[in-house]
């Protein structure tokens, strides 16, 4: 290798380096863009879906970790218009079998209702029921244990393991 080649490849590395923290750093919310073709009332209902399924007890529920958007930004970017469709139709069925079973949506049931009608779904004969409930219970236990909170408090996760204690005195 060169000089000129080497000196030129480690300045480009460099710069990437510096640069790097204050590109990661300046992504928001809106600058990423729209994660979901869902309306706000169907958000709010998947989010009373991952909040039955992990519910807030002494620990944050997937609720307030927003796994419901972890959920939708994987349903959109990397599923197929077939799994969108099913989180589409999904939204409707669990809403229609609430309003059947309990006179309410989803959404104003109790906690016990709303345990009862996912569960009526998960074990449905309809395919399309039993989809959505199997592709939102695992989408939601992927996104509640990558959560940053589960990964620091539950896993103990280090970044950078191996700590250095200097100056420790060593027993003889």
């Amino acid at each position: 290798m060169k000089r000129r080649s080497a000196i030129k490849n480690l300045s480009m590395a460099l710069g990437g380096l510096v640069s790097l923290p204050t590109w990661a750093s300046g992504w928001t919310s809106q600058s990423i863009g729209q994660f979901s073709n869902l309306g706000i009332n169907d958000e709010v209902l998947l989010a009373e879906i991952v909040e039955t399924i992990i519910p807030e007890t002494n620990t944050p529920g997937a609720k307030s970790l927003k796994v419901h958007q972890f959920a939708m930004r994987m349903i959109n970017d990397c599923y197929g218009e077939n799994a969108q469709s099913t989180l589409k139709q999904g939204l409707v069925l669990i809403n229609e079998l609430s309003q059947q079973n309990h006179q309410k949506t989803f959404v104003e049931s109790s906690k016990p209702q709303r345990i009862d009608t996912f569960l009526k779904m998960s074990t449905s004969s309809n395919t399309v029921a039993k989809q959505f409930a199997e592709m939102i219970k695992r989408l939601t236990i992927q996104g509640y244990t990558n959560s940053e909170y589960y990964m620091v408090n539950q896993l103990k996760f280090n970044m950078a393991p191996g700590y250095y204690h200097g100056c420790v005195p060593i027993p003889r």
